[in-house]
């Protein structure tokens, strides 16, 4: 007893009694920790006494720290200088042994020494973190370093030693009663932090599933106290954070500061640290204790308070912790899907009052707003699946009861209301525009998640479900004016895209009539999103051309004056008018309903203000050619309106414009490819080259071409004439004809003809009265047309003179003239397009070589004829017909003599060619020459005196008819009276 009480003497006064000198630090720790083995009672004031060993030990470290030169980690450095004082290292001894004393005691009684331990230790651990988070250059601030916080105090032997003590105290209560210790740990939390979260964090990772089940068990009790007996939300706390005047959710609850939980904050602090790393253990901590609240039973304030109160809690958790709420909502979906849990939600919830459940709805709110991530289109679709209205045909399984369904469409409500206040009061006038200075960084997550989800929204918009596409659009307008200018400019393009029907495409026109006055520079943007998105191919060919269809159906109506969709359209025809060039392309479209679309929105839209460039009209003219020959043969001249649509007002635009059109239809229409359209032959030259080559395998190119260098080259040989075959072999095997419904060749050249009047008529004019309503055509236009003819029929006369050459020069012509003959009989369409050329004098005058060599043709044919009479050969007869007509209506032959034509099918082949000799013969003296065309204002067109012309009526040439038709008076005297030429008096009335 007398050492025991000198003892405690030396203890209280720091003086050894003995020997009367001061005792050092080592020793008045060592006498404490006799003094705690001797005398427990005495362990309050021996604790106390060790935290000032402690913070010696602490402060020695931290100085020796700040001395050494040398950055990098703790274990790493050098050891400290020699001037360190004398107690640090001697104190290191005294902490090890204070860790041995108070080890044995709580292995020896951990009931009683671990609680009083652990709260000693992890006091003192928090007092020790806040006195030198600032006082020293070494420790980093607490922000931001958790690692390196965590790095430095685990490094120092007296931290390191609270650490374990506590450590051995949690291990030795974790089976039994862990709370006493977890209480510690939150209370110091809410104390010390955030300096004191490298203890959390540490003690966190070693002990998960026990520290996450404690901490929200003891957050949750210590909710109840404060919030009250219901654990309401209105009496739920929340961070301090939420009451300053930049409150994130305007509309959640206020929380009177008196009820406000301190310790739920150090709740949120210490999962918020372990969520980076065990979310997973979080996670089902959480819906464990959310699916125990509701088997429970009915909430309200009759029941046990900790269940009532476990849902506000993890709403006020989740509200004051984002990393918690993007642990939980990856899984939230499914955790209340299934329509069981909803209705025990539901029947939980309807025993709390009502003005806690509009705090709760309001927190849920604030929690939809803020859910980020894939889980955030996930909930927003089981939201809109549950407050849906009942249907009639209802899956099994997935009704819900109407309450539920109620507070989920009010919950959406909501929810649109405060996302669009959270839009709108970002910052920024709304009239700034696309390029606009950007708003104030305030996101919001929700919206932020469903950035990437925008189709999938367009596409459950159209489909026109109650309620649901209300809910939907309304979501994408707030988006797009969210994410300025991206998702906008998306979200129409979809829609635009996907529209099937009038009442899917209105919700494009309310979408932008919603976003015109906050965005502008919408329609431009989406158009070349959408344009972008088809040359690159990331865009499917049906709905390439739903887009397409969809941009005419509107411009059409603002071009009928319709209300509503006509400023949309007008805008639209615009944007289209300035990407002229994007949109010929897509007239080539391999697939048929793009390229119909295209053109359709091409017939309507109107064309830049100023003329269109060169490039511009060549590509969409030839563009356009090539879509209404391959519209002609796929559907016939029913699908081929848009195309003469577009084609006739580009012909409109320019001069140029209608020359590249003409020129363009008429090669299109005599090409390879197009001929059988219009009753013509394919030709066949290949397959009879293959199945010579075929047949003739053992021939030799060499040899052949020996024999043919041997002959002596001249003009009209046979070798560059006839092509009748090879000798020795026989003649070539006929050309294959590809036969065509003769109904369907004159549609599609009557289709073809029609657009070639549309195009050729003059502007101005419409009809003559003389002519019965025919429309007047243009003489360039037709010029353009004859020019076309002679360059695709006969390239190397192209540029030929116009006069008429004597008979002679014929034989000089063979070979061109059976060319030209040849393909006037492949082609009937050329005497098609020569009528059209004949009806605007004087441009049947620039086809003077083509009608010359088919006239020298047709003279080669009947002069070799034996036959008896004309019906023997029908072509020949029926071209000697149209070609003399053709020239009478293109006055180039007077009418006695335009009229001989009408008795060709009763004279002999001879007879006939005596009449055309005697037509070469007008035509060599009275050549077809545009100067000897005047025009005349009275018919609007050009017209040829040829009484002003010596011998123009007829003359001498009549001679031959005349004769002709004296050999046969008895078939052709009521014949005479058509090729008399007219008395003067009657010329006179037909001038004027």
């Amino acid at each position: 007893a007398q050492e025991l009480s000198q003892e405690i003497k030396a203890f209280l006064t720091g003086v050894d009694p003995l020997l009367g000198h001061q005792l050092s630090a080592r020793e008045h720790a060592r006498c404490g920790l006799l003094l705690l083995r001797s005398l427990p009672p005495a362990r309050a004031a021996v604790l106390d006494h060790l935290r000032g060993v402690f913070d010696e030990s602490v402060r020695a470290h931290l100085a020796a720290l700040d001395e050494t030169p040398v950055a990098g980690p703790p274990h790493l450095r050098p050891p400290p200088a020699s001037h360190v004082p004398a107690g640090g290292p001697g104190l290191e001894d005294v902490v090890q042994e204070v860790q041995q004393v108070l080890s044995e005691f709580i292995r020896a009684n951990p009931k009683a020494w671990a609680p009083v331990i652990s709260a000693w230790s992890i006091d003192l651990m928090g007092q020790l973190s806040s006195t030198y988070s600032g006082q020293h250059q070494r420790v980093p601030h607490a922000t931001g370093a958790l690692n390196e916080l965590l790095q430095l105090w685990m490094g120092c032997r007296a931290t390191r030693t609270l650490m374990d003590i506590y450590v051995q105290c949690l291990s030795a209560l974790i089976g039994s009663c862990p709370d006493a210790c977890v209480d510690a740990l939150l209370d110091t939390s809410v104390q010390h932090s955030p300096h004191f979260d490298w203890v959390v964090a540490h003690i966190g990772s070693s002990f998960p599933g026990t520290i996450i089940s404690r901490v929200l068990s003891c957050g949750l009790k210590d909710f109840c106290v404060h919030g009250g007996a219901g654990g309401g939300a209105g009496s739920s706390g929340g961070s301090s954070s939420q009451t300053s005047s930049t409150d994130p959710f305007p509309g959640s609850p206020a929380i009177p500061a008196e009820k406000r939980v301190p310790k739920i904050a150090s709740v949120v602090g210490i999962l918020g640290h372990l969520a980076s790393r065990h979310g997973d253990s979080i996670r089902r901590e959480l819906l464990r204790m959310f699916h125990d609240s509701l088997a429970g039973g009915t909430g309200g304030r009759s029941g046990d308070p900790s269940l009532q109160a476990t849902v506000p809690f993890l709403l006020q958790l989740a509200v004051m912790s984002p990393a918690l709420l993007g642990t939980v909502s990856g899984e939230l979906v499914d955790c209340l899907k299934p329509p069981a849990v909803l209705s025990q939600l539901q029947q939980h919830l309807q025993g709390f009052p009502r003005e806690e459940l509009d705090n709760m709805l309001n927190l849920a709110v604030h929690l939809v707003s803020q859910a980020s991530g894939a889980g955030a289109y996930r909930l927003l679709q089981f939201l809109v699946d549950t407050a849906m209205p009942a249907s009639v045909i209802t899956t099994q399984g997935l009704a819900v009861p109407d309450t539920v369904r109620e507070a989920c469409d009010r919950l959406i409500q909501l929810l649109l209301l405060h996302l669009q206040k959270l839009v709108h009061h970002r910052g920024g006038s709304p009239g700034e525009g696309v390029l606009g200075p950007p708003p104030p960084p305030r996101s919001v997550p929700f919206l932020d998640a469903l950035k990437s989800h925008v189709g999938e929204l367009c596409g459950e918009t159209l489909r026109l479900e109650r309620k649901r596409f209300l809910w939907q659009h309304q979501l994408l307008g707030l988006l797009s004016v969210y994410t300025r200018p991206s998702c906008g400019p998306e979200a129409l393009g979809h829609l635009l895209s996907r529209a099937r029907s009038p009442e899917e495409l209105s919700l494009a026109t309310q979408l932008y009539a919603g976003l015109v006055v906050s965005l502008s520079g919408l329609l431009p943007l989406a158009f070349r999103s959408c344009l972008a998105r088809v040359h690159a191919g990331t865009l499917q060919s049906p709905f390439t051309a739903r887009f397409l269809r969809n941009l005419a159906l509107l411009v059409g109506w603002e071009q009928q004056g319709g209300e509503g969709p006509a400023a949309l359209g007008a805008h639209f025809g615009e944007s289209a008018s300035a990407h002229l060039s994007d949109l010929a392309p897509l007239l080539l479209h391999p697939e048929e309903e793009v390229a119909e679309a295209a053109a359709s929105l091409l017939a309507i839209c109107p064309f830049p203000p100023d003329a269109l460039s060169p490039s511009q009209l060549l590509g969409l003219v030839r563009a356009g050619v090539h879509h209404f020959f391959a519209s002609l043969r796929l559907h016939g001249p029913p699908g081929v309106a848009s195309a003469c649509q577009l084609l006739t007002r580009l012909s409109q635009t320019s001069p140029a414009g209608l020359k590249a059109v003409l020129q363009l239809l008429v090669e299109g229409a005599l090409h390879r490819g197009n001929t059988e359209l219009f009753g013509g032959e394919v030709d066949g030259d290949n397959e009879t080259l293959s199945v010579v080559s075929a047949s003739l395998a053992s021939a030799s190119l060499l040899d052949t071409n020996r024999r043919h260098t041997a002959a002596v080259p001249g003009p009209g040989g046979i070798w560059s004439v006839f092509h009748a075959g090879v000798i020795g072999r026989g003649l070539k095997p006929p050309k294959f004809v590809q036969s065509r419904n003769q109904q369907e060749v004159i549609y599609n050249t009557q289709s073809l003809l029609s657009l070639l009047v549309h195009c050729c008529s003059a502007p101005g004019g419409t009809e003559c009265g003389e002519c019965w309503g025919a429309p007047i055509l243009s003489p360039e236009a037709a010029k353009a047309v004859a020019v076309t003819l002679v360059e695709s029929v006969c390239p190397d006369a192209a540029g030929a003179e116009l006069a008429w050459p004597p008979e002679e020069h014929a034989r000089a012509t063979v070979e061109r003239d059976l060319r030209i003959g040849r393909r006037f009989r492949e082609q009937p369409l050329l005497f098609e397009l020569l009528k059209l050329v004949a009806a605007a004098p004087p441009a049947l005058c620039y086809c003077s070589v083509l009608l010359r060599g088919l006239l020298a043709a047709l003279l080669g044919h009947w002069e070799a004829s034996r036959h008896p009479d004309t019906t023997h050969s029908p072509w020949h007869l029926e071209a000697s017909c149209t070609l003399v007509a053709v020239m009478a209506e293109g006055s180039l032959l007077p009418p006695a003599l335009g009229n001989m034509h009408e008795v060709f099918s009763q004279l002999a082949p001879f007879e006939v060619r005596l009449l055309l000799l005697s037509v070469w013969g007008f035509l060599r003296e009275h050549g077809p020459l545009p100067q000897k065309f005047i025009f005349q204002s009275e018919r609007g067109r050009f017209i040829r005196d040829f009484s002003r012309e010596g011998g123009g009526e007829g003359g001498p040439h009549l001679a031959v008819l005349h004769s002709v038709l004296h050999r046969n008076i008895d078939r052709l005297g009521l014949f005479s009276g058509r090729f008399q030429a007219p008395s003067p008096s009657t010329l006179l009335r037909q001038g004027t």
